[in-house]
């Protein structure tokens, strides 16, 4: 096994596991200690020190040492596990992946004297709050020579399973990671079964060892080594001093040449892993991308060439070029599924986010995850993360009041934050509430005022006042903290959101509450689109923020029409976007849908419906609100993308009542 090769999936296995560990030890802090969280704690912990191992990681294999025995304490009963360890294993859980990405990047090259500082005072700390382990060494030492008086000799006869290099394992890993648990004075290895030059199978492992290892590690110890492989390998340990030799645990080996039989319940929890390792390949996010990018490309080709058999009149042409686009379209949907993932994870990391800032400011906390199942491109989940980190932390801070304000006002000693997630429109919804003090309308334009963003007598709605919240440097704190205070988070919050085409909007009742809701679209890449025209600008909607399309006959002097009985307001984009030219004689009303309101687009040209490949924006459009995108038509026309959302708000500042229509 190359390890430079392997190394990648063992960093993002260990992460995995540490977010697991993070999430059971949140668990734990909530009171919900029970044997399955403790026990997964503990699994988390003995499989990342047992990979390390292979790779002769000794640093993170030294610190999780400790971190497993201090947990097995508490598995067996011996230990509590406090509130005060459950802290200080969330920053040992933190401290390990700071050295697995560490490694991610320089596995040959030791951590550096901060990083192994900061594991010596944790790794004292744990010994000072549970009594396991001695005044550590620097993270990065080697491990000494076992004593002379407490060390035993032990003769080691292994023989690996022909699967064990197939299933990702190396041999010499185990051999190295059996040094870090003393001195392997005599190996030899054995050659078992090779068979002629022309059956050689490469894949296959036709390796054994015989060593001799002097160790204080005690029997078990030594048979954890080889944990990873105890269904596929024999292993025989004798104490040197012993007249025979000591079996190993069935689980781990039989008698010499015999392959042990796994329990049958353990038998069937390994099949049943193994058959869902098999549903699943990890694949590069950078391959993905690429992938997404030649399908954009392809798809712009493919809409080319089914202009050209239309130009061409060929009707042969053209229905082979109408099955080609629905394979491209095919294509684009799978490609797209590749790319999307659930939002829950996302939220789930928000736990320790809570715990952390609830703890530093003394404030009891619950959060509720909702639509933890709503799926979104990946890059964006990637994105969003910072933005929500600064809605929730807001939240604890500025939002849940002091358990005195909260008892006098006859609220839960507890805060909620909440976090929920849904689909609209084509869009992404993801709302931040908390059930707070709410914003107070007066001192926010107090402040305004002070620092000149509005003028005195200034009248402003709701709406805007909210909005004055996401101004540089706004802050409403009293005192500035680790946390709040200094003008900086709102506008970033905002500023990060638009830059994925998305906003942001805030609504708040005094007492009760507020809500911080952000709109995003479910992928940065392909859209299906509707295009539409105006004069001789093409432009595209998202479709499904689309309900219909009706004929367009205005009510004289008004800005609304009938739509079967009922008032629908309408926006002319010639107008809204300045477009120049002759006006056609003959308008129609593409009817959009935004957060529950609806509108009416006034177009000239109904074009049809088509697969649309996001390009960003140049220069000159950059400060159009109305304006998310751009994308090359088949002919190779450029065509805007609309901001469905960014016109509804248009709408309404310009007086118009977007409407609920009713079905």
């Amino acid at each position: 096994m190359n390890i430079a090769d392997a190394l990648p999936t063992f960093v993002a296995e260990s992460v995995e596991l540490l977010r697991e560990m993070e999430a059971s030890l949140l668990e734990c802090a909530r009171g919900g200690a029970s044997p399955e969280a403790i026990n997964l704690i503990f699994r988390s912990a003995h499989t990342i020190k047992g990979s390390s191992g292979l790779f002769g990681l000794e640093p993170i294999v030294s610190f999780v040492h400790v971190l497993e025995t201090a947990l097995d304490q508490v598995r067996l009963g011996r230990l509590e596990l406090s509130a005060d360890l459950v802290t200080l294993l969330l920053r040992c859980k933190d401290h390990t992946e700071a050295l697995v990405s560490h490694y991610g990047g320089a596995v040959d090259a030791p951590p550096d004297a901060a990083l192994a500082a900061q594991g010596t005072r944790l790794l004292e700390a744990v010994h000072g709050l549970t009594g396991v382990g001695a005044a550590p060494a620097p993270a990065s030492a080697a491990t000494p020579a076992p004593s002379a008086a407490g060390a035993q000799v032990w003769q080691l006869e292994v023989r690996f399973g022909p699967d064990v290099l197939r299933g990702g394992m190396d041999p010499l890993g185990f051999i190295r990671y059996l040094q870090n648990l003393g001195d392997i004075t005599r190996l030899e290895v054995l050659a078992q079964q090779l068979p002629a030059l022309a059956d050689f199978d490469p894949e296959s492992c036709y390796l054994g060892f015989d060593l001799t290892l002097r160790t204080d590690a005690d029997r078990a110890r030594i048979e954890a080594v080889f944990e990873f492989v105890r269904e596929d390998c024999t292993l025989t340990l004798t104490p040197v001093a012993a007249a025979t030799p000591a079996a190993a645990p069935a689980a781990c080996a039989g008698p010499a040449g015999a392959a042990a039989s796994p329990a049958p319940a353990r038998a069937a929890r390994l099949a049943h892993e193994a058959a869902a390792a098999g549903r699943f390949l990890r694949v590069d996010a950078g391959k993905l991308d690429d992938l997404i990018t030649r399908v954009g490309e392809l798809i712009i080709a493919a809409a080319g060439a089914t202009v050209l058999a239309r130009r061409a009149k060929s009707d042969d042409l053209t229905e082979s070029m109408s099955s080609v686009t629905a394979l491209v379209e095919q294509v684009r949907e799978y490609a797209l599924q590749l790319r999307m993932v659930k939002i829950g994870g996302t939220f789930a990391r928000f736990e320790r986010v809570v715990h952390d800032v609830a703890g530093e400011l003394g404030k009891e906390i619950r959060l509720v995850i909702r639509g933890e199942d709503t799926e979104l491109d990946k890059t964006v989940v990637e994105r969003i993360g910072d933005p929500l980190t600064h809605l929730v932390r807001n939240a604890i801070d500025h939002g849940i009041e002091p358990l005195e304000v909260r008892t006098a006002r006859g609220k839960p000693a507890a805060g909620t934050v909440t976090l929920n997630a849904f689909h609209d429109s084509g869009s992404i919804v993801i709302e931040c509430s908390d059930d707070g003090g709410g914003l107070q309308r007066e001192r926010i334009l107090a402040k305004a005022l002070g620092r000149g963003l509005i003028a005195a007598g200034q009248e402003l709605s709701e709406e805007e006042t909210f909005a004055l919240i996401f101004e540089p440097g706004f802050s409403t704190a009293d005192n500035v903290t680790n946390l709040s205070g200094r003008g900086v988070g709102m506008d970033v919050v905002k500023r990060n959101i638009v830059a994925l085409r998305g906003s942001v909007g805030l609504a708040s009742i005094e007492g009760k509450g507020t809500t911080v809701t952000v709109r995003l679209p479910l992928t940065l890449a392909i859209i299906n689109g509707f295009h539409v025209a105006v004069g001789r600008s093409s432009f595209i909607l998202p479709l499904e923020a689309i309900e219909e399309c009706v004929e367009f006959f205005p009510e004289p002097g008004r800005d609304i029409i009938n739509l079967r009985g009922q008032a629908l307001p309408f926006v002319r984009l010639r107008e809204l976007l300045g477009i120049r030219g002759p006006l056609k004689q003959r308008q129609s009303v593409v009817v959009v849908r935004h957060a529950g309101a609806h509108v009416g687009l006034v177009v000239e040209e109904l074009l049809g419906e088509l697969q649309t490949v996001i390009k960003p924006l140049g220069k000159a459009f950059r400060r159009s609100d109305c304006i998310s995108g751009s994308s090359v038509l088949g002919s190779g026309e450029v065509a805007l993308i609309l901001d469905v959302a960014a016109v509804v708000r248009r709408a309404a500042s310009r007086g118009q009542q977007v409407t609920e229509l009713t079905a």
